[in-house]
C-alpha cells in the first residue's frame, strides 16, 4: 500500500478512494487539492483535517495545492446542507478570500526551491472570464443532468430529505463549477487528484468524469471521514452552538487550548491520532499511559499541547496552560496580572463583576472596596471577620486589613479578583 494512504488508515482518516489512486501515488509525485471555501473571515477547527491531509501529503513527498473557492463560494456547496447559503458582496467575498489565504499559508510548506512546494489557488481567477454561454456550450455539454441528479447530495435537497427545502439551479450547478476546477488544474498545473470530506465524493467524481470526457485523461478521488465525537453528536462546536476558529482573535487561544483539553477519553484516543502529527509509536504509548492512569489525563493534555502549538504557538499554548491553572490554584499572582482581558474574562466566565471609578479602586482601603463599594460583601464588619480569618485574596494573594490596592495590581490595567474562601469570586473593574 501506498504509505501515504496507509498514514490516514491507521490515523483513521481514510473513507474511500478511486481505484489506482494508490498506484499513481507509487508510480510519481502526484499534484493534489483540496477546495476551501470563504465562507468566514477565519477557517475553523472543521478544517483542521482537510489541512492535516494536505501537510500529510506533502509530508509524503507529494504537491499540495490548497484552493480557495472564490467563485464557488458566491454559490455555496449543497453537500450535507438543508438550505441555500446566504449570497455574499464582492468585496466581503474577497476579504474572506485574502484572510483564508494568509491563514492557510501557515500550515503548509510554501518554500518555492521544494519541487512538492505547496500553492495557492483562488478559482476566481479563472472563473471571472468564463461567460454563461461558454460554460454551458464547452463544460456543461459534457455532464448529463442524470448524471448530476445521481449524486446523493443532489437527491436528499430535492426529495425534501431530512427536511430539506430543495434546490436552487444556481446551487444544483455547484459540482459542475467544482468538476471544471478540477479539469482547470489538471490542464494547467497537471494535478491528478482530488481529496475531501466524504460528503464531496459526487463533487470531485463530477471532476474525474469531466476530465476523461473533456481531456481524455484519468484523475482520481480520496476522500477522508466526517468527524463526529465518540458519542455521535457534532464535532467543532461548543454547546450553545458556536464554532471554535483557528484565528485567536475569533477564539483565544485559552478557549481553544480548553477545547481539546477538556475531551472525554474516547474522543482523546481518536483525536491525538486525527490533530498531531505524533508518530504511530508515541501515540501507541501515550495511550497506554493514560489507560494506566487516565485521573492525570496525559493524552488529552497532550492532544491540547500538540493542537495548540499547531494552531497558534509555543508562546500562546503556555499562556493558556498559565490560565488554565489559575482556578486550580497552581498559578502565581504575577500569572494573573498578566492575563489579558479577553483571556481572564474567559476564565472567570460568570463570575459577577462590578465597574468602580478608578479613583476609586486604586489606592482604596481593602476594607471599603470588598464592602461597601463592591458589594462583594454585605457589610464592613463581615469583611474585617473573614479578613481577621485569612479568607480573603486579591488576585490569588491573601490579603490582611491593612492592604491596599496599587496601579500594578490591576489585571490588563483595570481588573482585580476578589475571592472569599476557594469558590467565591467576584470582579472590580475599574473604569
Amino acid at each position: 500500500m501506498n504509505p501515504f494512504i496507509e498514514e490516514l488508515k491507521w490515523r483513521g482518516l481514510y473513507a474511500d478512494m478511486m481505484p489506482g489512486t494508490d498506484e499513481q501515488l507509487n508510480k510519481e509525485m502526484t499534484t493534489a487539492y483540496i477546495g476551501f471555501d470563504p465562507t468566514a473571515d477565519s477557517l475553523h477547527i472543521g478544517s483542521l483535517i482537510p489541512i492535516k491531509v494536505l501537510a500529510h501529503f506533502q509530508q509524503h513527498g507529494h504537491k499540495p495545492i490548497a484552493l480557495v473557492g472564490g467563485a464557488t463560494g458566491m454559490i455555496g456547496d449543497p453537500s450535507g446542507k438543508s438550505t441555500e447559503r446566504n449570497a455574499l458582496d464582492e468585496e466581503t467575498l474577497n476579504h474572506y478570500v485574502s484572510c483564508l489565504k494568509t491563514q492557510l499559508s501557515k500550515f503548509l510548506n510554501f518554500d518555492g526551491t521544494e519541487s512538492n512546494s505547496a500553492e495557492l489557488v483562488n478559482n476566481y481567477d479563472w472563473m471571472k472570464e468564463f461567460s454563461f454561454l461558454q460554460f454551458i456550450r464547452d463544460i456543461g455539454k459534457n455532464i448529463t443532468v442524470n448524471y448530476m441528479m445521481a449524486k446523493e447530495s443532489v437527491k436528499k435537497r430535492i426529495t425534501g430529505e431530512g427536511g430539506a427545502e430543495g434546490m436552487s439551479f444556481t446551487e444544483f450547478t455547484y459540482q459542475l463549477l467544482q468538476g471544471y476546477d478540477f479539469l482547470h488544474l489538471y490542464k494547467e498545473k497537471n494535478v491528478k487528484l482530488q481529496m475531501g470530506g466524504s460528503d464531496q465524493w459526487g463533487n470531485i467524481t463530477t471532476g474525474t468524469e469531466l476530465i476523461r470526457r473533456k481531456a481524455k485523461g484519468e484523475a482520481f478521488a480520496l476522500t477522508v471521514p466526517l468527524i463526529t465525537k465518540a458519542d455521535g453528536s457534532k464535532f467543532g462546536k461548543s454547546e450553545s452552538g458556536e464554532n471554535y476558529w483557528l484565528d485567536p482573535k475569533r477564539t483565544s487561544p485559552y478557549k481553544f487550548y480548553q477545547f481539546w483539553v477538556n475531551s472525554t477519553d474516547a474522543d482523546a484516543e481518536r483525536f491525538v491520532k486525527f490533530y498531531t502529527f505524533l508518530s504511530k509509536e508515541e501515540i501507541e504509548n501515550l495511550i497506554a499511559e493514560h489507560q494506566a492512569a487516565p485521573h492525570e489525563r496525559k493524552l488529552q493534555k497532550k492532544l491540547a499541547e500538540e493542537v495548540t502549538i499547531w494552531v497558534h504557538n509555543r508562546e500562546e499554548y503556555e499562556k493558556a496552560v498559565k490560565a488554565s491553572e489559575i482556578l486550580f490554584g497552581r498559578s502565581t499572582a504575577e500569572d494573573l496580572v498578566n492575563l489579558d482581558e479577553a483571556t481572564f474574562l474567559e476564565v472567570f466566565e460568570g463570575v459577577p463583576q462590578k465597574e468602580i471609578a478608578k479613583s476609586e479602586v486604586v489606592g482604596s482601603n481593602v476594607i471599603d472596596l470588598i464592602s461597601e463599594k463592591s458589594g462583594f460583601l454585605k457589610s464592613k464588619g463581615e469583611a474585617r471577620r473573614e479578613l481577621s480569618g485569612n479568607a480573603i485574596s486579591i488576585n490569588k494573594d491573601k490579603v490582611n486589613d491593612t492592604f491596599e490596592v496599587a496601579e500594578k495590581d490591576l489585571i490588563d490595567g483595570k481588573f482585580l479578583l476578589l475571592q472569599k474562601g476557594k469558590k467565591n469570586y467576584f470582579i472590580v473593574k475599574a473604569v
